[in-house]
């Protein structure tokens, strides 16, 4: 099974492209194993907002979709606040899925 680890560091509030990338993470899901990291800004449409559902659609098909805790942590954002289906997670989860020789991609 092909896996893939998306890494967006873009908030969708500021940055229209970010649509893009949480699109090709539900079409890579139908193919394989998907991980999309939140990491940087791109860590606000973790907490519940207007825009969280969308990251909640993802997880619901088959994405992971997880929130870098340091970058929750700088903005204020705890854990009990994320969206249905956002997890918090350790920056050494980029190490672990390249050992396990996912394909990464960073926008």
């Amino acid at each position: 099974m092909k896996k893939y680890l998306l890494i967006e560091s873009r908030d969708p509030f500021e940055s229209r492209d970010v649509q893009h990338c949480y699109d090709l993470a539900a079409a890579l899901a139908r193919d394989g194993e998907v991980t999309l990291l939140l990491v940087q800004n791109g860590v606000l449409p973790a907490r519940r907002s207007c825009a969280s559902p969308r990251l909640t659609e993802l997880a619901n098909a088959g994405v992971l979709v997880l929130a870098e805790d340091f970058s929750l942590r700088e903005r204020g954002i705890r854990a009990d606040r994320l969206a249905p289906g956002v997890e918090p997670a350790a920056l050494d989860v980029v190490v672990e899925h390249m050992a396990e020789g996912c394909k990464v991609l960073w926008h």
